[in-house]
């Protein structure tokens, strides 16, 4: 079985909690089918290239979207991305709305482009964080919007500031805690490298208190120097699973899986290869890269929605052994 039970990396982030040894538990994952993820909506969204694939089921059955859409290379770049919904009878194709549903600007914060939409659904309608990019393209924060429907979001603000030690925050992951709080996984950059960062906060849009990392890149692997934000799946509340995006140094992204206690602070289990790879390409300077953005658990299976080469959309049916 391609698992191991401890992260076994050494801990050189000052938030890393060191010496707490978790039980673990025998776990693995497989990959049972690939389907491809296909979306119909008006010229302006169709001439993009499409990433961050953030998916869910509504209380009537339709299967929601919202996707960053980004220019295509070798076009002029007017933004980092813009932010498109949809919705689907079953999962794997969607019929887009006719305008995008968030846009960069007009504030400094977001003026670039706004990527990786990540939704939580509310008795009041939707909270959709995003990821907020400067005009410069390269700097950014992890922002949000709220409104009744997908079509009518109002932008709040930034959700979770960037600071000295933990720049370009975004990529949210979050989960309701049994004492009513919520947990927000986010990715961050720190010493040439993407990292992931966990905060508690009161409600979903903070304020946030930090925690320490309960996972790290590991040495001579495929995951041993970028690490960055994917979901959690949550069927079995006791092991949270989440499917992370791990990295070498030259951004080679695949998609791996970590197990966690049910308070999300140890590591149990984390598979040793990738669960989820690229198609191999035959020339090495193409986009390499496995991106997991959401998951969707439908009548007992398991959905891993993600990108490819940062321009197509995939699932894959998961086997939990």
């Amino acid at each position: 079985m391609l698992q191991q039970t401890i992260d076994g990396s050494p801990v050189s982030d000052p938030h890393v909690k060191e010496g707490v040894a978790a039980q673990p538990v025998e776990l693995d994952f497989n990959v049972k089918r690939i389907e491809t993820v296909t979306l119909s909506g008006p010229p302006a969204l169709m001439a993009r290239d499409l990433m961050s694939p953030y998916i869910w089921r509504e209380p009537d059955g339709r299967w929601g979207i919202m996707v960053r859409a980004v220019v295509r290379p070798g076009e002029p770049l007017t933004d980092t991305g813009v932010i498109w919904a949809g919705w689907s009878d079953d999962g794997l194709a969607f019929t887009m709305l006719d305008a995008p549903s968030i846009v960069p600007g007009p504030g400094d914060h977001d003026a670039g482009g706004v990527e990786d939409p990540t939704v939580v659904r509310r008795e009041e309608g939707y909270l959709v964080y995003y990821s907020g990019v400067l005009a410069d393209h390269a700097h950014g924060e992890l922002s949000y919007a709220t409104g009744p429907s997908l079509d009518r979001l109002t932008k709040s603000g930034v959700a979770l500031a960037s600071s000295k030690s933990e720049g370009n925050t975004k990529e949210a992951t979050v989960e309701r805690m049994e004492d009513g709080r919520w947990r927000l996984f986010y990715e961050y950059a720190a010493d040439e490298a993407s990292r992931i960062g966990v905060a508690v906060g009161e409600d979903v849009a903070g304020p946030w208190t930090e925690q320490p990392t309960p996972f790290m890149p590991r040495a001579n692997s495929w995951d041993d120097w970028h690490l960055s934000t994917g979901p959690l799946l949550l069927d079995d509340p006791s092991t949270p699973v989440m499917f992370y995006n791990g990295a070498t140094r030259d951004a080679r992204w695949r998609i791996g899986w970590v197990a966690f206690d049910a308070c999300c602070t140890h590591v149990v289990a984390r598979g040793i290869e990738p669960l989820i790879t690229p198609p191999p390409c035959d020339d090495r300077t193409a986009t390499d890269i496995a991106f997991a953005a959401s998951v969707v658990v439908a009548d007992g299976a398991i959905w891993l929605y993600y990108s490819l080469e940062d321009r197509r959309l995939a699932r894959a049916l998961i086997r939990r052994s």
